[in-house]
């Protein structure tokens, strides 16, 4: 989940934002600049994207108001114009998502707002993609906001295991609530900007949710194990232990990546200011600052590797416990109702940490960009679309309890 950006578009990226500054420097001294470096990398993802579009302007200038130079802009045949500033013709479609908004601050401009390309494409399949991503992010609401519904309305679910998962229920929620609907005005703007502000905040709430969403699986795993042992589960999951797990589980996410975000925000921006992604992924963020700060690094991978392995491991060792647990039992029957109450949870693991394991620790970082976005799509919304028709179709109490809940609002409606 927080390594998404594959390493040598990185390097890339980060050999162009040197060239273009040292370029930037010459001009400024009377040399001259190689039009191809002075562009930089942003206006040629515009211009590559406005030729796929075949609009009748693909002029697209990068103000030069802080550099003093007149603004060089492209025509149809690849010209470039370096003597006059650009005419002022009618705008392209896709001409907003150009000038950096940037503001002098000392001797380093600052950027005032990021533009997310989400998924370039042609205007019928960004409505394509506004209408699938819109009934994905509906039925997700739904069916957690079904069983949240369920586990409060229904008495004989107010145990442990069941609080924890309608909590969790919650959690998906708002963590898919963080960044789809952003991507949702995208797919329909012109614009895709950001404001600074609004685009860390983005950060630090999606990563904090799952952060949080890999605490409540830990919770989840540590409330297995006493299920195999029954006589014991009253006492071990206390009504105290239950309240302060709860609490952990929405509160450590915060506390853990508030360091990150500070540290990753006070980074100075100068451009360019374009993210190739549909969120504020904070190694992309990072490769746009002006300087290269290893401690902001060194502090981001090592919360990253507390939160990743810490969890994992923790989950696996929870669950080793429940099948050596389970394999010490001599009834068959018994062996096979634990292993059913640990399906669903297992299945949701494996879902969540499977789909970041693919990246990080396969080869991923020679996959293309959109394949990285397919791979973050995949964790921060398809999961959480699954996640309430794995606990409802494998839980024969929740089932019952969703029947109740459901029946409840017809008659209140129909006697209404």
């Amino acid at each position: 989940m927080l390594y998404t950006y594959p390493y040598h578009l990185m390097k890339t990226q980060e050999k162009l934002r040197k060239e273009f500054l040292f370029q930037v420097q010459r001009n400024n001294t009377g040399h001259q600049i190689a039009p191809s470096l002075l562009l930089g990398p942003a206006l040629y993802v515009r211009q590559l994207m406005c030729l796929t579009q075949n609009t009748e302007d693909v002029t697209a200038p990068i103000p030069r108001e802080g550099l003093g130079q007149p603004e060089p802009s492209f025509t149809k045949k690849g010209q470039v114009n370096l003597q006059c500033p650009c005419p002022q013709t009618s705008p392209s479609p896709l001409r907003n998502l150009g000038p950096m908004n940037v503001s002098k601050k000392g001797n380093t401009n600052s950027v005032t707002h990021f533009i997310l390309l989400d998924f370039p494409s042609s205007p019928e399949r960004q409505l394509l993609y506004f209408g699938l991503f819109s009934v994905a992010y509906t039925l997700t609401l739904m069916g957690n906001a079904a069983i949240a519904c369920a586990v409060r309305g229904d008495c004989c679910l107010h145990t442990p295991m069941y609080i924890f998962l309608g909590n969790f229920s919650l959690l998906e929620i708002c963590y898919i609530t963080t960044t789809v609907p952003n991507l949702l005005a995208n797919l329909l703007s012109t614009t895709k900007s950001i404001s600074f502000v609004s685009c860390f905040a983005q950060f630090y709430f999606f990563f904090s949710f799952g952060c949080d969403e890999g605490f409540y699986l830990c919770i989840l795993a540590f409330d297995r194990y006493p299920i195999c042992r029954p006589l014991h589960y009253p006492r071990i999951m206390a009504r105290q232990l239950c309240t302060g797990l709860v609490a952990l589980g929405w509160s450590c996410g915060f506390i853990i990546f508030l360091t990150p975000v500070v540290f990753i925000s006070q980074l100075p921006y100068c451009g360019p200011n374009i993210i190739n992604h549909f969120m504020c992924d904070p190694v992309p963020i990072m490769m746009l600052s002006c300087s290269e700060d290893t401690t902001t690094q060194f502090i981001y991978s090592t919360f990253n590797a507390i939160f990743m392995i810490g969890t994992f491991l923790f989950i696996l060792y929870s669950y080793a416990l429940v099948i050596l647990a389970v394999l010490q039992m001599p009834s068959a029957a018994s062996k096979g109702k634990a292993f059913s109450t640990c399906a669903s949870h297992l299945a949701v693991v494996f879902l969540f940490f499977g789909s970041i394991m693919v990246m990080y620790v396969n080869p991923g970082s020679r996959h293309p960009v959109e394949v990285q976005k397919i791979m973050t799509l995949f964790y921060s919304v398809i999961t959480p679309l699954l996640n309430p028709l794995i606990y409802s179709l494998r839980n024969k109490e929740m089932k019952a309890a969703l029947r109740k809940v459901f029946w409840a609002e017809i008659l209140f409606i129909k006697h209404k």
